[in-house]
């Protein structure tokens, strides 16, 4: 037998194996469940090669972002650094730290200083950034969670000067504050760690049903976080695994059969072109999506794609906008592909928008977002009109069910749960 042609491919075989011994009696769906139940996570290749990225608390933001942007991750794990060298893991990790939760505390304490509310006084360092800023609203969901709230029919409440984010991040605020400091005022992403022994439905279910972004993988009672699996690793893994003939059995069916699109074309969350670019930023938080397209004038064909970790963009290279007078979706794609073509930096903002037809595979599918590095894909029609958006997270979550009662207590309080949960 050919060996398998990576660690990935590798973890498919074994899945393969297990797909022939299965009771007969199980439909496909249930197979695949039972053979991702018997596979434990230890077993999942490495993400970020040998060693975790990890953001000490006592970083600023802005050494927080850079780091972030350097490893081209969106995420990172905070590490305690005042915990005793033999911490356990759990307190050793005070939460992780992502992109949209530092741009969007920014706002949010621009907003608190414009209100004189947390002691940010007239003239302190971050009172002197709400002149450059528009008018935010913050509300607090009964999960404690902050959101934007702007009006629809207006976009002057996200219209600010190419020279607002220079002038933020050249300043002492963003500079001093340190991570650690602010991880308990703003809800970052929750720090749900699985250990390896938990099995791969769990990890699949959790990054799909629970819209987990990425899961720290831990050893009982170790002091450190071994790996760190995200949508993309388990996607690429998928993208090894075409040509088994448990995946080419699910693999090969239409994005129709699966019923993909998930969200109907009127619902699709966008922005168009002409539209300030914080719009779009503040409508992945508010819709709680990680990307939109952004549309041409007619408002049908997608001319590209903002995710929420180009956000980056406006923090670590602010002067590409400083002669914007205001930064439109469509100022901020130009600015940045600029940008990248001068660093001679690859990235997916460089490339035309991927789209897809209803009647692809979704093995095709899988194998675009693997080899463009990307996290969605369009749907579009025969016209080429925009009519739907596909993530990793809709794939995964077309590859696993949860079974009744599967996770009991689990979460204990930890993340919110789904509505149609069965927990």
């Amino acid at each position: 037998m050919e060996s398998p042609r990576s660690p990935e491919a590798e973890i498919g075989h074994r899945v393969e194996d297990l797909w022939e011994v299965a009771e007969p009696q199980l439909s496909p769906s249930e197979k695949l469940n039972s053979c991702f139940e018997d596979i434990t996570i230890a077993s999942f290749p490495r993400t970020h090669g040998s060693q975790v990225i990890e953001i000490p608390s006592n970083a600023s933001l802005a050494d927080t972002v850079e780091i972030l942007s350097k490893n081209k991750i969106l995420s990172a794990p905070i590490r305690n650094v005042d915990a005793p060298e033999d911490a356990s893991w759990i307190d050793k990790y005070i939460g992780i730290v992502e992109f949209a939760g530092i741009a969007m505390w920014l706002l949010y304490q621009s907003e608190a200083a414009a209100n004189g509310t947390n002691g940010s006084a007239v003239g302190s360092p971050v009172a002197n950034l709400v002149s450059r800023l528009g008018s935010f609203t913050f509300r607090r969901t009964s999960s404690g969670r902050v959101e934007t709230t702007t009006d629809p029919e207006s976009d002057e409440t996200a219209a600010v000067g190419g020279s607002f984010f220079e002038t933020l991040t050249s300043s002492e605020f963003y500079k001093n504050t340190k991570v650690g400091d602010i991880s308990g005022s703003f809800r970052w992403a929750p720090f749900l760690a699985l250990q390896t022994s938990d099995t791969f439905l769990t990890m699949l279910l959790l990054l799909s049903k629970y819209r987990m972004k990425s899961l720290p993988v831990v050893d009982m009672g170790g002091d450190k976080i071994e790996n760190i699996i995200t949508q993309s690793s388990v996607v690429h893994m998928l993208a090894e695994c075409v040509g088994l003939p448990w995946f080419e059995s699910w693999g090969t069916k239409k994005l129709s059969e699966l019923g993909l699109p998930l969200m109907k074309p009127q619902k699709l969350v966008k922005v168009n072109e002409d539209q300030p670019v914080l719009k779009a930023f503040q409508l992945m938080r508010e819709k709680g999506v990680g990307g939109l397209p952004v549309m041409d004038t007619s408002g049908t064909k997608a001319i590209g794609n903002i995710s929420i970790r180009d956000v980056q963009y406006l923090l670590t290279a602010p002067n590409i906008y400083k002669d914007y007078r205001t930064i439109t979706a469509k100022d901020f794609l130009t600015a940045v592909r600029q940008h990248l073509h001068e660093q001679q930096e690859a990235s997916p903002l460089l490339g035309a928008v991927i789209t897809c037809k209803k009647d692809d595979a979704i093995k095709d599918i899988i194998l675009k977002l693997d080899s463009e590095k990307i996290h969605r894909i369009y749907v579009t029609d025969d016209k080429g009109n925009t009519e739907g958006v596909i993530t990793l997270r809709d794939i995964i979550s077309k590859l696993v069910h949860e079974p009744r009662h599967y996770f009991g207590d689990f979460f204990d309080g930890v993340v919110p749960l789904p509505p149609n949960s069965t927990v």
